[in-house]
């Protein structure tokens, strides 16, 4: 089914402008299975989570990291779901491990924006295999759905990360990682990218594009979107100069070395029960931290 799903078309415009749009590809099990997760993480967050919103704003705006360590829901998601083998098939890539999981959520009437940002400089890893696919469970009308500006993969450029809630810099003053322009002034320059998506639909994108996301201000209902993080054939252990988010202790593992590790369980190809057994949810060793 996910050969069906994921055609030439598909990998060619996810070369080309490092975002595709898949219509239809998880179905009712899945989402049903995916909102049960996310129902149980907003009743009771995980030490990752953040209320994005400050006291004076409106609203309501979630996010919470890591839900696969504490919940089944996100944990089957990683390990069974067609999520792995759809990330390998637009990489090209002949394994793919599975790095983490987050949610976004945002009530009606909230106006807060995502702030423009790239992912993978938030994260201790280096290659060009990294697919990140965003998977909303509510209807998303464009106006309010992920915007991604279509081939700022290859512009060569690292973007300070910066904290969704403060604007607090990762890296402060490190050359090597430049401000973030200010996208939302100058729109009409850029080929940004947004998608109208209905439940089973899926965005995927490399982690070097640059994407964000308005605020919620508008629709009847909550928006509510899983994220997880995908690392293929070319994926290695990097530093970077200040405090990843998430930060993953006890793994062992060096600059240079492959993601291909039990903290990261390879889940293409298929071997769930591996999978399973080696995914250290429970390994008093491996620790997550903010």
């Amino acid at each position: 089914m996910v050969r069906e799903l994921v055609g030439p078309r598909d990998i060619e415009s996810y070369e080309r402008n490092g975002v595709v749009c898949l219509r239809g590809v998880f179905g009712r099990e899945w989402l049903e299975l995916v909102a049960s997760g996310i129902e149980k993480d907003i009743a009771d967050p995980g030490p990752l989570h953040t209320v994005q919103q400050t006291a004076n704003d409106p609203g309501f705006f979630l996010t919470d990291f890591c839900m696969s360590q504490r919940l089944e829901e996100f944990r089957r998601f990683a390990l069974e779901s067609p999520a792995g083998e759809i990330a390998a098939r637009l990489m090209r890539s002949a394994r793919v491990n599975f790095f983490y999981d987050g949610i976004w959520v945002k009530d009606r009437g909230t106006p807060k924006r995502t702030r423009w940002h790239q992912d993978q400089p938030y994260y201790s890893v280096n290659g060009q295999h990294m697919c990140i696919l965003w998977l909303p469970l509510d209807p998303v009308p464009k106006d309010v759905s992920l915007e991604l500006i279509a081939g700022s993969q290859r512009w060569g450029r690292w973007f300070q990360p910066e904290l969704t809630r403060s604007g607090q810099d990762l890296y402060p003053e490190n050359a090597a990682f430049e401000r973030m322009p200010d996208i939302q002034a100058e729109r009409e320059r850029y080929d940004i990218a947004s998608f109208e998506m209905a439940p089973g639909d899926v965005i995927a994108f490399q982690g070097m594009v640059v994407h964000g996301a308005p605020g919620n201000p508008g629709m009847a209902h909550r928006r509510r979107a899983l994220s997880t993080i995908w690392l293929g054939d070319d994926a290695v252990f990097a530093e970077r100069p200040g405090p990843v988010r998430p930060r993953f202790d006890g793994h062992g593992l060096k600059p240079g070395d492959a993601m291909d590790s039990p903290y990261f369980p390879r889940v293409w190809p298929k071997r769930v029960a591996e999978a399973a057994r080696d995914l250290r949810f429970h390994d008093p060793n491996f620790r997550i931290g903010a």
